[in-house]
């Protein structure tokens, strides 16, 4: 099958987002799919305002009605709701071709943090975005929830996974991180006012904290903090190293979707610590066993972070890997893969397949 998969984020951008398409790309190839990407480096860009290694594809209407028109995709998924998704969005319902989008990012949260407005102010543009999709892809139950809640009824559950060869208990550790205090306590992900990574450097306890990533915060957190270990963006083998180090990961955010940092913790034997709002909630469960039936503890939330980690650093690391073990590549790709849509469910002259749903006409 021909996959289209229209998304404004994309490499080098560093995310959870850009490893879950970037991840998902590779395992459809590997199946034999054909994946034709449409992502800001074929076009002209321009820096985000406040995200400047974040780049929006300026006037690419033409160009991405031009490439999908030429690649006679199968199935299109679209990915954001930047000027790439606009556009890939405006093709297909010009030209009849149903869609399927995913639900990666809270946009209205993050802009009302910006703006000081109302985050429902920004729910009717997202609203008008993913409406007339076929499905709207989202990572948890919790999540589809909240979007029929806005009125997006056609929701489908794609989940995350984890590289289960990269992200492992047993292996090497940073020697930087070698004599450090401990516990260590570790943050990984965007250094963004989202993130709220200023709730965790505030926690008094003894210790040493680390911070991996990079983002518009870092040179004022790190002036703010001078006793924080600072260690910008890490990939592959280097952020595996980095979390084996780590006696908990320290998971502040309140607006992630999912956050696929805290499953390549528990996969490294990583204890996680967070506040009890989505997204900790549907991955370390209420009361920090999972959602899976375990007994043995991998993480603790709690409304006070200082109690939270205090709790999550006597988690179980062998029931911390056992549980990361279980969120794979493959079975993510299963997922995005019934979600789709291709071109001949939408056929009239087609017996209509039990399940499918119709795409909406509505722009």
């Amino acid at each position: 099958m021909r996959i289209a998969l229209a998304s404004d984020a994309w490499a080098p951008q560093v995310n959870g987002v850009v490893r879950t398409l970037g991840t998902t790309a590779t395992e459809l190839g590997a199946r034999g799919h054909d994946v034709v990407p449409l992502t800001p480096d074929l076009f002209r860009t321009v820096p985000c305002p406040s995200y400047p290694e974040i780049r929006l594809a300026l006037g690419c209407g033409r160009g991405v009605a031009a490439r999908l028109a030429a690649a006679d995709p199968d199935a299109v998924h679209i990915a954001t709701e930047g000027p790439i998704g606009w556009a890939a969005r405006r093709w297909c319902l010009d030209n009849g071709m149903p869609f399927t989008t995913s639900f990666h990012t809270r946009f209205p949260d993050y802009v009302a943090l910006r703006t000081r407005l109302p985050a429902d102010w920004f729910w009717p543009l997202l609203r008008r975005f993913h409406g007339p999709a076929a499905r709207v892809f989202a990572a948890t139950a919790r999540l589809e929830q909240e979007l029929q809640g806005r009125g997006l009824a056609r929701t489908h559950r794609w989940s995350r996974g984890v590289d289960l060869a990269l992200f492992v208990p047993d292996g090497p550790t940073p020697a930087t991180l070698a004599d450090l205090p401990r516990p260590i306590m570790l943050h990984v992900g965007r250094v963004a006012v989202e993130k709220n990574i200023g709730a965790f450097l505030a926690v008094e306890r003894p210790g040493t904290k680390v911070v991996v990533g990079d983002g518009p915060a870092l040179v004022a957190l790190r002036a703010a903090h001078p006793d924080v270990l600072f260690l910008g963006a890490l990939h592959g083998a280097d952020l595996a190293a980095a979390y084996r180090a780590a006696d908990v990961l320290v998971f502040p955010s309140r607006t992630d979707t999912f956050g696929l940092v805290m499953v390549e913790a528990l996969a490294s034997g990583v204890p996680v610590a967070a506040f009890p709002v989505p997204g900790p909630l549907d991955v370390i469960g209420e009361g920090g066993t999972g959602l899976t039936g375990g007994t043995r503890p991998i993480g603790a939330l709690d409304p006070l972070l200082d109690l939270a980690i205090d709790r999550a650093l006597q988690a179980d690391p062998e029931a911390c890997a056992d549980y990361g073990r279980g969120f794979s590549w493959a079975a993510s790709t299963d997922q995005f893969l019934a979600g789709l849509c291709p071109r001949e469910r939408a056929s009239r002259s087609a017996p209509a397949r039990v399940g499918a749903v119709p795409a909406p006409v509505a722009a």
